[in-house]
């Protein structure tokens, strides 16, 4: 920390990993979903997107576990985020209309894409929703394979680099603030990030789908895990990364939440919420959990929306808005598991 930051009251930015998920508590359900980023033909090429996600119920009477549904996906885009490929499993007709498109506008497109899957929170449209955050993140991969990677997307000249990067992300969220630490360190030489363990408890490993075991390459994996079940009202824990496999074969954070929640299960209104900001690369980000109480109060069916409304700009963390709006689909998952118990 400079002098500057001293002066400006800033701390450390948080590196302080979760750990593995919990066990499973007998009468919830589970949501997982992950996405690995990869560059087959190297630094600058095609991203490549392999996501899948699964949602599962773990029983009260002590009866074995189910899925309840399960999706996959890959994607291709070029280097200006633009698809050039991409399809679900099992098959959805409407993909296709997805190729060509920015990327970072996908969400706009999902409902005639794939309306039925938005209509019922699938784990697909969980997974579609995060390709923008995925492929926003992902570049930050190379950082650990060479000190050079973001100059591939500012000019050679440091001074202009910096005044590039502050003209495209000055008061994007709460990071990238006015005066932030971000814009000293133009080229990245500073990121801050943890190393990170598995996912999974070494207890219950059905507790997570099973995640790809990738040959060692630049790669970022967005990671989600969230749980649910009523005990008076309906409770919700979740947890968010992004994380970068490493050369040494371990892995490192640059972005890790954990939130809990509570729903009312008649109205589905969001009663109070808790963000614990894990691991992030600035000091100023953690600031975005303050806001998060504008959110009580809202129907969680409208969740996205809200969330995108109430903590724009310097408001809100991109990423923990993102963590806070995939929760908006976790009802629906507890009435698929209510019903898929009523049928037998």
């Amino acid at each position: 920390m400079n002098d500057n930051d001293t002066q400006r009251g800033r701390r450390e930015p948080p590196q302080n990993p979760a750990g593995h998920a919990p066990l499973r508590r007998p009468g919830s359900v589970r949501r997982t979903s992950s996405i690995d980023v990869t560059w087959p033909a190297g630094h600058g090429g095609p991203m490549h997107f392999a996501g899948r996600g699964r949602d599962i119920v773990t029983p009260a009477d002590g009866s074995a576990w189910r899925v309840l549904a399960e999706d996959a996906m890959r994607a291709v885009m070029a280097f200006d985020r633009t698809i050039e490929a991409i399809e679900s499993m099992p098959v959805r007709p409407g993909m296709g209309m997805l190729v060509g498109i920015d990327g970072g506008r996908v969400r706009h497109y999902l409902g005639d894409a794939i309306g039925e899957d938005r209509a019922a929170g699938s784990p697909l449209y969980q997974l579609l929703d995060d390709l923008v955050g995925a492929s926003l993140v992902g570049p930050w991969a190379w950082s650990r394979w060479t000190p050079e990677w973001r100059r591939r997307y500012f000019p050679d000249d440091e001074a202009q680099a910096r005044l590039l990067r502050k003209q495209r992300m000055e008061g994007v969220c709460t990071g990238f603030q006015p005066g932030s630490s971000a814009f000293d360190d133009v080229w990245g030489r500073d990121q801050h990030c943890h190393a990170v363990g598995a996912l999974s408890h070494p207890d219950d490993p059905a507790g997570w789908h099973e995640l790809p075991t990738l040959t060692p390459q630049a790669s970022l994996r967005r990671a989600r895990r969230m749980d649910a079940w009523i005990d008076g009202v309906m409770r919700m824990e979740a947890h968010f990364q992004d994380s970068a496999l490493a050369p040494d074969g371990g892995r490192v954070a640059v972005h890790e939440y954990t939130l809990r929640a509570d729903v009312d299960p008649e109205t589905l209104e969001l009663l109070a919420v808790r963000a614990d900001p894990r691991i992030l690369p600035n000091p100023e980000c953690p600031e975005a959990v303050d806001n998060i109480a504008r959110l009580v109060g809202t129907p969680l069916p409208k969740l996205r929306s809200a969330t995108l409304a109430e903590l724009r700009g310097v408001l809100g963390c991109t990423h923990l808005n993102d963590a806070l709006r995939a929760l908006a689909d976790l009802p629906k998952v507890v009435a698929r598991a209510l019903s898929a118990s009523r049928h037998g």
